[in-house]
């Protein structure tokens, strides 16, 4: 079973930037695909970006699109989010989740909450206006 563990988030100015930590351990991180989701209270969470720990496909919700990246160092088990160009409406709990790749194969499971299993304790990430 594999174990994740998030970092990074914190208060930040709009427009400013921040760089998510997920951290893996416990099990192999081959044939994981890792997702970024977020979520504010009273709402559901919204899955913003994932990638594939065995070759490094990556994808993205179209509201991230361009100022979202995501992207993995295979040698730390890490995955990163680069959030750049912030704006208030990113403030949320992000959390880093992990689902099998079967989920890559139909486009509306890659970032649907529900095909991921394992999930980390989340960091808050705050935006200032």
């Amino acid at each position: 079973e594999i174990q994740l563990v998030e970092s990074g988030g914190g208060l930040v100015q709009a427009g400013g930037s921040l760089r998510l930590s997920c951290a893996a351990s416990g099990s192999t991180f081959d044939d994981y695909v890792i997702g970024w989701f977020r979520q504010v209270p009273g709402k559901e969470r919204e899955g913003v970006a994932c990638i594939s720990s065995s070759d490094g496909g990556t994808y993205y919700a179209d509201s991230v699109k361009g100022r979202f990246t995501i992207s993995m160092d295979n040698a730390k088990r890490t995955v990163y989010l680069q959030i750049n160009s912030l704006k208030p409406e990113d403030t949320a709990e992000y959390y880093c989740a992990a689902a099998g790749t079967e989920i890559l194969m139909l486009r509306l499971w890659r970032l649907n909450r529900l095909r991921y299993d394992w999930w980390g304790q989340g960091t808050q990430v705050t935006v200032s206006s």
